[in-house]
């Protein structure tokens, strides 16, 4: 009796160990299946926040060259604009500059001017006097230079010159009791207003008011110089 319960002791025993083994099993396996799920689970995690941060680099790194391009381009454009103000700057500087030498030039002539008429002494002409009239002098260059700017050839200034010399001899205050004055002697000399308020002291007046009085009458210097010639006057 004792023996068989002995057995059937062992028996239970033994059972209750194998169940025990499977219970313990079936929770391992259950273990390991939900360590496996979480991995996995954490990996997916993982990935996302991987392609996130790379993702958001990539659009970091973009506004990056966004903002260094829109920085060199401001650059660039303050460049420019430096250059352009200051090329502005000197043409305003030179045109300035040539406006004041103009001025001077003006101031000095008209100074010189009004000297002139209040010593009696000739009004200088302030005009260049081109290489074509540089055999000439004085009167006579003032006068060859006119002559061009009127729109005579230079072969028309020798007749001009011979005219000139039998009235005045080129003196811008010859006179003759008749009334004629200056280099082309006017008559009255006064007609010469009609080319300037200095017409008594100022050679370039005086010639100005007698080339087209050649012109209006005689259409050229020679023309002139030719009726002369013939009639000893013009």
């Amino acid at each position: 009796m004792t023996r068989q319960m002995s057995r059937y002791g062992i028996r239970a025993a033994s059972v209750a160990l194998l169940v025990a083994g499977t219970i313990t099993g079936v929770y391992v396996g259950q273990n390991r299946q939900d360590q496996e799920e979480l991995s996995q689970a954490a990996s997916i995690t993982n990935l996302d926040m991987a392609e996130s941060y790379a993702a958001d680099m990539q659009l970091l790194k973009q506004r990056q060259n966004e903002h260094a391009a829109a920085r060199s381009w401001q650059r660039q454009a303050e460049g420019q604009a430096a250059t352009r103000a200051a090329t502005e700057a000197k043409a305003a500087a030179s045109k300035a500059k040539k406006i004041e030498t103009q001025v001077i030039a003006a101031k000095k002539a008209d100074e010189a001017r009004k000297k002139a008429i209040e010593n009696g002494g000739p009004v200088p002409y302030d005009g260049p006097i081109p290489s074509s009239c540089s055999e000439y002098s004085g009167s006579r260059a003032i006068g060859c230079t006119l002559t061009l700017s009127a729109g005579f050839g230079l072969d028309q200034f020798p007749c001009l010159e011979k005219l000139w010399t039998k009235e005045s001899g080129w003196n811008y205050k010859a006179a003759n009791p008749s009334g004629a004055y200056g280099i082309p002697q006017a008559l009255p000399g006064s007609k010469m207003a009609s080319a300037g308020s200095d017409w008594k002291t100022s050679p370039a007046t005086q010639i100005k008011w007698g080339l087209g009085y050649v012109k209006g009458r005689y259409s050229t210097p020679c023309g002139a110089w030719s009726y002369f010639q013939a009639h000893n006057n013009y």
